[in-house]
């Protein structure tokens, strides 16, 4: 089979990473969550300087010290870092640059992100005399740190916003190889596209569309006379075991592994579930991230305390397939243990 791979991409691999660019440099990782806990935790096992930068009292900060670091404030992290790793959640990362580590940042520092909501959106504008870059696993943390440990790794994305040193590429390379993810593969990208693409595939597929395509089946079955615990276990239960699929084999060779059935209403049906209105209101959604609009619609929503996410959130605990599934759950696993 012919391979097909974008002319512009390029894939760099261990033999291309250079560790020794940051052996001399104490990385400052800001933010001891998912992400920055396996990060951190990765870089330190790769023989790299680690500080940790996180509010003292939080659940981070106690998780910190029990993996052996010594957590200080942003302000002394940041005064202290020749890196600066952007672990913060995206919508605290402009208040705290402004206040914390804008003011503080040593001259010559790298300013890294994991992703690249604040700098494609203008909340946050580093000064032009540093190298701004981007190492963004695509993958949980957890899976982060457990692919290092198995000495295999997690893809990441680069991307590099300023170039004042001539090095960031090269700089960057080398935090991804520190994390593990040259060990399968790292893609150069731009901030703006990993942005854009992101944002587009959480709302569309791994989180707004899967969620609500999965409730809306369950809630069909239902309705029309079927157990909750049948729906919940062909709509929900056995996703997982095709995505497993899915990630391994592809489209093609999943449909091979699945019953001759399954294949052929997969055939049938399926467009008829994601329809040129479907495809329509894809577009409409990723306009609205490329223009800006989700982005300031996000921006406005946390100042206001986040209420419509809090709705949302209660709300969905309290959809029937979720009551139907913790119940399940709970008499599965018993029963198991």
């Amino acid at each position: 089979m012919e391979e097909i791979m974008s002319e512009e991409i390029s894939i760099y691999y261990d033999q291309d990473a250079d560790l020794n660019l940051l052996k001399d440099k104490t990385i400052a990782i800001l933010g001891y969550g998912s992400q920055g806990r396996p990060q951190a935790l990765n870089l330190r096992d790769s023989g790299l300087n680690v500080i940790v930068g996180q509010r003292i009292g939080s659940v981070h900060y106690k998780n910190a010290i029990k993996d052996g670091f010594k957590p200080i404030s942003v302000v002394e992290a940041v005064k202290k870092a020749d890196w600066i790793q952007m672990m913060l959640p995206d919508e605290k990362q402009k208040d705290i640059w402004e206040k914390d580590i804008l003011p503080n940042l040593k001259e010559g520092a790298i300013v890294s992100f994991a992703h690249g909501f604040n700098i494609t959106f203008k909340q946050i504008i580093p000064p032009k005399d540093i190298d701004v870059v981007m190492i963004s696993p695509k993958g949980v943390g957890p899976k982060v740190r457990i692919q290092y440990l198995n000495n295999y790794g997690v893809p990441c994305l680069i991307a590099i916003e300023q170039n004042v040193s001539g090095k960031a590429k090269d700089l960057a390379l080398a935090y991804a190889k520190g994390i593990g993810g040259t060990r399968v593969g790292v893609l150069e990208t731009t901030f703006k596209e990993e942005t854009e693409s992101d944002l587009f595939g959480e709302q569309v597929v791994l989180c707004g569309g899967v969620i609500e395509l999965i409730t809306a089946a369950f809630d069909t079955l239902v309705q029309n006379g079927f157990k909750p615990e049948m729906a919940y276990f062909e709509c929900f239960y056995e996703l997982k075991l095709l995505t497993d699929l899915l990630f391994e084999k592809g489209i093609s060779q999943t449909n091979l592994a699945i019953s001759d059935t399954a294949e052929y209403g997969e055939y049938v049906s399926g467009k008829k579930i994601i329809t040129d209105d479907t495809k329509k209101a894809m577009k409409e959604i990723l306009d609205k991230i490329r223009s800006g609009e989700f982005a300031k619609n996000w921006i406005a929503e946390t100042k206001a305390g986040k209420p419509y996410l809090l709705k949302a959130r209660q709300a969905i605990a309290q959809r029937k397939i979720e009551l139907v599934g913790n119940n399940l759950r709970r008499i599965l696993r018993k029963e198991q243990g």
